[in-house]
C-alpha cells in the first residue's frame, strides 16, 4: 500500500513504536547530494594517495608535488621513465581494489534495491555508509555507491508523474554532479594545506549526518510489506522472493516491454562501461606526462566537470519539450564519443580543461534511460527495475575498472591515450541499440503506457510469484 504524497512535510507515525509522530520530509536530494561531496572527496583522494606512496615506493624519492611545468616537459628521459612505472602499478592496484569491491556488491545491490519494494525505500540507506574509507570488499558487501543511488532514483519515482520523470531524474544527477566537483575541488586543497588526513575525517563526519536525516528526517514511501528477518534471523524465503521479483519483471513482462527493457538495460550498461571507463583513467592521464598536473589542477578539473552535469540537465529540459528520449540519448552517446577522442590527443593543459566542452552533454542518457525503464513498469515494481539498474550499472563499473586500468597499463608507454579512443568506439554499441528501439518504434508512450496501465490494473498489492517446487 502507498503512503499519502504531501507536498512538503507531513506527521509519520514510526512503524517502530506507533506512539511516537514524527515531522518528516518527502525530499531525498539532500541524500544525494551529501553523499556526493563525501564520496567524491575520497575518490580523487584515494587515487593520489596511492600514486605518491607508489612513487615513493618505486623511485626511493619523494613525490615531487612542487615540480614546475618546465620540468615535466624538458623531455627528461629518466623521469618519463619513472612516471611510465608508476602509472602502471597505481592502474593495477585500481583495477585489484575495484575487483574486491565488484563481487559482493553486485549480489547486494540487486537485493537491497529490490527489497525496498517490500521493505520501504529507506531500509538500505543506513547499510551504504562508508565506515571504513579503504576496506573496497567491505564497502561492496554493504551494497555500495549504486544501491544508494538506485535506492534514492527509486524513492524519486515514486514522488513523480511519468511527465516529470526524466527532468527530476537528471535534476538528481545534476545535483550529483555538482557536489561531485565542489568536494574534488576541495581536496586539492585539503591535501595542499593539511594532508591527508582531514578530508577522510570530514568524509566520514558527512556520511554520519547523512546517516541521521535519512534515519530521522526523511519520511518513506512505501509502507513496508512484511519482515525479511524473524527471530532466529533473515528470512531466506523473503530473500529468494525479492531475487525472483527482479526476475520476473523480465520473464513475466509482455514481449513487447520485455524487448525494450533489455535493449535499455543493454544500452545503459553499454553507456556505463565506455563513459566510466574512460573517465576513470582522467586522474592518471592527468598526472603523467607530458601533463604533470598537481593536486590543485586535478581539483580545478575535477571541478570544471560540473558544467558537464549543469549542460546536461540543460540538455535534457530543453530537449524533452521537442524531442523523445531516445533521440536525446543518441545526442548524449555523440557527446561521450567526441569528449573521448579530443581527450585521446590533449597534451597541455588548456586541451585538457576544453576537453569538458565537447563532454558537455555525456551524462544525458544516464537519467533519461533511467526515465524510460521507470516509465515501463508498474509503481509496485520500481524498486524492481532500479534493482535491475543498480546490478547493471556496477556490473559495467566492474567491467569498465577492468578493461580500462589494464589496457592503460598496457599502453601507456606507446599511447597514453588508446584507452579514450577504445571508449568512443564502445559508443557505437549503445548507440546500435537505441537506434534498433527507435526502426522498431518500442519507445512510443502510447504502446509504453497501454502495458503499464493493463499491469495496474491487477488487484493492488498482488505481485508476481515463481511457482514452487516441492523437493521433498
Amino acid at each position: 500500500m502507498r503512503a499519502p504524497a504531501p507536498a512538503g512535510t507531513d506527521t509519520y507515525t514510526h512503524r517502530l513504536n506507533p506512539g511516537v509522530t514524527m515531522r518528516r520530509l518527502y525530499l531525498i536530494e539532500p541524500v544525494v547530494g551529501v553523499y556526493a561531496f563525501a564520496m567524491f572527496m575520497t575518490y580523487p583522494l584515494l587515487q593520489q594517495y596511492i600514486y605518491r606512496r607508489l612513487w615513493t615506493q618505486l623511485t626511493s624519492t619523494p613525490y615531487p608535488s612542487s615540480q614546475n611545468f618546465s620540468h615535466c616537459e624538458d623531455g627528461n628521459t629518466s623521469l618519463s621513465s619513472q612516471h611510465d612505472a608508476v602509472q602502471r602499478e597505481a592502474s593495477l592496484f585500481f583495477l585489484y581494489s575495484e575487483l574486491c569491491f565488484l563481487f559482493p556488491s553486485l549480489v547486494m545491490s540487486l537485493l537491497l534495491v529490490s527489497c525496498s519494494d517490500h521493505c520501504g525505500r529507506l531500509s538500505h540507506f543506513s547499510l551504504s555508509l562508508n565506515l571504513l574509507l579503504g576496506a573496497s570488499f567491505l564497502t561492496g558487501l554493504l551494497g555500495g555507491p549504486t544501491s544508494l543511488i538506485g535506492g534514492c532514483f527509486a524513492y524519486l519515482a515514486d514522488r513523480c508523474s511519468d511527465g516529470r520523470k526524466t527532468v527530476r531524474m537528471a535534476l538528481l544527477d545534476m545535483l550529483l554532479g555538482l557536489l561531485s566537483g565542489l568536494a574534488s575541488l576541495c581536496t586539492g586543497f585539503f591535501i595542499r594545506a593539511a594532508g591527508f588526513t582531514w578530508p577522510f575525517l570530514t568524509a566520514a563526519l558527512l556520511h554520519f549526518l547523512n546517516l541521521a536525516y535519512v534515519l530521522c528526517g526523511l519520511r518513506e514511501t512505501v509502507e513496508p510489506g512484511g519482515p525479511v528477518a524473524g527471530p532466529g534471523g533473515p528470512s531466506w524465503e523473503a530473500v529468494r522472493r525479492r531475487f525472483q521479483g527482479a526476475y520476473l519483471l523480465l520473464a513475466a513482462s509482455p514481449r513487447r516491454r520485455r524487448t525494450l527493457l533489455v535493449l535499455t538495460l543493454l544500452a545503459f550498461a553499454f553507456y556505463k562501461v565506455a563513459k566510466l571507463g574512460g573517465m576513470s583513467i582522467f586522474i592518471l592521464y592527468e598526472l603523467n606526462t607530458p601533463l604533470c598536473w598537481s593536486e590543485l589542477l586535478v581539483g580545478y578539473g575535477s571541478a570544471l566537470s560540473t558544467a558537464i552535469y549543469m549542460g546536461s540537465f540543460a540538455g535534457v529540459y530543453i530537449l524533452s519539450r521537442c524531442l523523445r528520449d531516445a533521440y536525446i540519448v543518441l545526442f548524449g552517446l555523440l557527446s561521450v564519443a567526441a569528449g573521448m577522442i579530443v581527450a585521446a590527443f590533449a597534451k597541455t593543459t588548456l586541451m585538457m580543461f576544453l576537453v569538458r566542452l565537447p563532454l558537455l552533454f555525456s551524462i544525458m542518457p544516464t537519467p533519461v534511460l533511467r526515465s524510460m525503464m521507470s516509465k515501463m513498469v508498474r509503481s509496485s515494481e520500481q524498486g524492481a527495475v532500479f534493482g535491475c539498474v543498480a546490478f547493471v550499472e556496477m556490473l559495467s563499473v566492474g567491467v569498465a575498472f577492468t578493461v580500462f586500468s589494464s589496457t592503460y597499463a598496457a599502453t601507456v608507454s606507446w599511447f597514453s591515450g588508446f584507452s579514450f579512443l577504445l571508449a568512443s568506439g564502445l559508443t557505437l554499441i549503445p548507440m546500435a541499440l537505441i537506434g534498433s528501439v527507435l526502426c522498431l518504434r518500442l519507445d512510443v508512450d502510447d504502446d509504453t503506457q497501454v502495458l503499464t496501465n493493463k499491469d495496474d490494473d491487477e488487484i493492488p498489492g498482488e505481485t508476481l510469484q515463481m511457482p514452487s517446487w516441492d523437493t521433498s
